[in-house]
């Protein structure tokens, strides 16, 4: 038995092979600069932003872990070495008590905010100021649309640090 599986044309395909390459190049990017200027992970700088516009700058890790599209392990895992630093803390939800809170720091505050300009500058030099003003609609257009079917009709999470 054999499938037959319908073949890209050369437009699809190299839509489909830049966006494949994006996705694989700018994390690295992220994080490179994040690392080097601020000794953090671009994940851990976006749990950060997360956090930071929370009500009381604190979430359920189960909620978190959503917002930021993480599982409970890996989030767990980062939220300790968060913790270490003094950048969040966790404590038992005061409404569930077999649920975890996660809570930002003033420490943690201060180092996101002096993570901003160069994560700022980063995203710009590599994507914003690289497109056109059409360009940018059409990539807020497109990366909407992917978005929609990757969220399969749920409602939008939080993006705060994009």
């Amino acid at each position: 038995m054999t499938f037959q599986v319908a073949r890209m044309n050369e437009q699809e395909s190299a839509a489909w092979l830049g966006l494949v390459t994006v996705c694989q190049l700018l994390p690295a990017a992220l994080d490179s600069q994040l690392k080097q200027d601020s000794g953090m992970t671009h994940f851990e700088f976006s749990v950060l932003s997360v956090l930071r516009f929370a009500p009381d700058h604190t979430l359920r890790m189960t909620a978190l872990a959503e917002t930021t599209s993480s599982t409970l392990p890996r989030l767990s895992h980062v939220c300790s070495r968060l913790e270490k630093r003094g950048l969040t803390d966790r404590f038992p939800c005061p409404e569930d008590g077999r649920a975890t809170n996660v809570r930002l720091t003033p420490e943690g505050r201060n180092a996101l905010v002096r993570a901003m300009p160069g994560h700022i500058d980063t995203a710009r030099r590599l994507v914003v100021d690289a497109l056109t003003p059409e360009q940018l609609d059409a990539l807020a257009q497109v990366t909407a649309v992917i978005r929609g079917q990757l969220d399969d009709g749920r409602p939008a999470r939080g993006n705060p640090f994009a």
